[in-house]
């Protein structure tokens, strides 16, 4: 099996932060390891598919757009792609419209033909 390319990776986040967009459930559950390991600003949780799928879709914020900048992409084995990158989001939180800058990391493992990411994690800058 060959190693995936930085473009079917950065596709792979970008339809993820696109379901996030839309609140769609299915696509981000569809997208997410069976658990998944997040973490950030909340600490660390492990989130089984179908509760990440809900928390897309009854979420209480709003993700209006978002652009990733400086991609890097490694893939470590056949199966196994992980990437970084710095993600920018507008977005209303507590009905306030912001900007946020944070660095993100995926780790996305392939079993047949379908990827789903199994580890994601954000760091918010500045």
């Amino acid at each position: 099996m060959t190693h995936a390319t930085k473009e079917e990776i950065v596709a792979l986040e970008r339809a993820y932060w696109d379901g996030m967009k839309a609140k769609d459930g299915k696509a981000t559950a569809r997208l997410s390891g069976d658990p998944s390991l997040v973490t950030g600003a909340r600490g660390v949780m492990t989130i089984p598919r179908a509760k990440m799928g809900k928390m897309t879709s009854e979420s209480d914020w709003q993700l209006h757009d978002h652009a990733l900048e400086d991609v890097e992409v490694v893939t470590p084995a056949p199966d196994v792609a992980v990437i970084g990158y710095v993600a920018r989001q507008w977005v209303t939180i507590d009905g306030k419209q912001q900007e946020c800058k944070a660095a993100d990391s995926s780790t996305w493992v392939r079993s047949g033909k379908d990827w789903t990411c199994v580890a994601h994690s954000e760091t918010m800058l500045g």
